[in-house]
């Protein structure tokens, strides 16, 4: 095997990880000579896949090619730390750390997710409570400038204000080529409760009391505002039995009908993947003969997202829609909001949204030692993330965004913040102060002179 093979871990020894190092200087030098003869040619990337969901304009750019850095550095289990290349998807740095007894300390839901794109984003998962964001987990990095330099960064060297400035970024700084994150220890099986509560008062009460325990991961769905489940895993040697939820049986709806369930560590970390949390309802994935029809193979985000990005070019649930008499808007969001705030932002998601199920998952308090630029969390306050995407439809026509727009503006009155991987509709001063642009400006000034990749606002809000 090459040292330097596609999410692999290079074989134990000093000189196999040498090579590996060796291979990835290799490329990120070609990059960076490609990168610094490109002209003034505004940057894009050339992607096979993206887990943004927001329209992008299709201007000229010059396609930065990054997909060959997608390998593993180094897993170094007594350390429990992993070095990788930043495309490296999610899906093969866990299929490359489980056989170490290790795993990412956070996995992002989505097995296309890579940890260039977590990091420059926002990347959470069930292990949040414990281990707070991606960008929480990591040790150091080097980032790709767009004037071709590469740079690394740490909390302790001359780039420390890129390392708290870099996340939730994306690209407009340039991108995370090699990272070194944090890992965490597993065991073979994971053990989950589901906790069903009546109201969200005992819901997110129950929530704050499993986090301050020993669960190794606490996430949970509201069905309804009578309906809402929390469920608490924990790592254990042994199972009684492993339930699979990778083809016919569906993981969300098992949380409405087991109070105890098992799956191996993998299956685990991957339990929302097949089914998109649920929004494979959307094509028709539920119904047991379609199920069958899609086959294993097409049970996962990959295929949906290219089925959602087929219909968004070609406008073809948006028609139906209108034939009917409906004015439909795509509401995908993830924010997050202070634990104290979550029950009043929860009532107004059911009262003025009404999109169910929404995902919950817990944030631990950020650390006030390491305040990161762009996404301010208020240190020492514990946090809830709501996940909710589907389309919301009226019987009347609204602005552009409204619906949209009504979640930004009650996220802000709660002291929250929103994820800006999909569609953003905030007045530019809102912006500015929600995500400290004064600041970003003097990193924009420092890491970007020239102006070569686009503003934060302008990618993020306006498109370009």
């Amino acid at each position: 095997m090459a040292a330097d093979a596609p999410g692999r871990n290079p074989p134990g020894g000093d000189a196999n990880a040498a090579a590996a190092h060796a291979a990835h200087a290799a490329r990120r030098a070609r990059l960076a000579q490609a990168l610094a003869g490109a002209g003034d040619t505004p940057l894009g990337l050339q992607r096979d896949s993206s887990n943004l969901f927001r329209e992008r304009s299709a201007d000229a750019r010059h396609r930065l090619d990054l997909r060959g850095l997608r390998n593993v550095l180094d897993v170094d289990a007594a350390r429990g730390t992993v070095e990788v290349e930043g495309s490296i998807s999610y899906e093969d740095l866990v299929a490359a750390t489980l056989p170490h007894g290790l795993m990412p300390a956070v996995v992002p839901q989505l097995k296309t997710i890579t940890v260039g794109g977590a990091t420059a984003g926002v990347g959470i998962e069930a292990t949040s409570f414990r281990h707070g964001l991606v960008h929480d987990t990591l040790l150091d990095f080097d980032v790709l400038l767009p004037d071709g330099r590469v740079v690394r960064c740490a909390p302790d060297n001359e780039q420390r204000d890129l390392f708290f400035g870099f996340p939730n970024s994306y690209g407009t700084l340039g991108y995370a080529i090699r990272l070194r994150l944090r890992a965490a220890p597993v065991r073979r099986c994971v053990r989950v409760e589901h906790r069903r509560h009546a109201s969200a008062r005992a819901f997110f009460d129950d929530l704050a009391q499993q986090c301050a325990g020993d669960a190794d991961f606490v996430d949970g769905v509201v069905f309804g505002r009578d309906e809402l489940v929390l469920s608490v895993a924990r790592f254990v040697d042994d199972a009684p039995w492993l339930s699979d939820y990778t083809y016919e049986r569906i993981y969300y709806r098992s949380l409405r009908a087991r109070e105890l369930d098992f799956l191996s560590a993998r299956d685990y970390l991957w339990r929302w993947d097949t089914d998109w949390f649920w929004c494979s309802k959307n094509l028709g994935a539920q119904n047991p003969l379609l199920r069958r029809l899609f086959g294993r193979k097409r049970l996962n985000s990959r295929f949906y997202t290219r089925v959602m990005r087929w219909n968004a070019r070609h406008g073809i649930t948006r028609r139906i829609a209108r034939l009917r008499g409906r004015f439909p808007e795509s509401v995908i969001q993830d924010v997050d909001i202070p634990l104290a705030r979550a029950g009043e932002f929860l009532d107004f998601l059911l009262r003025e949204i009404g999109i169910l199920p929404v995902w919950t998952c817990p944030i631990r308090p950020a650390d006030p030692q390491r305040r990161f630029t762009l996404y301010p969390l208020e240190p020492g306050v514990a946090y809830v993330n709501f996940g909710f995407w589907d389309v919301v439809e009226s019987a009347a026509p609204h602005p552009p965004g409204h619906f949209n727009r009504l979640v930004e503006r009650e996220v802000m009155r709660l002291g929250g913040i929103k994820s800006l991987y999909s569609e953003s509709w905030f007045e530019r001063d809102e912006f500015d102060r929600a995500y400290r642009m004064d600041e970003y400006a003097a990193l924009k000034a420092k890491y970007d002179p020239g102006g070569r990749a686009l503003g934060l606002y302008e990618k993020c809000v306006l498109r370009a």
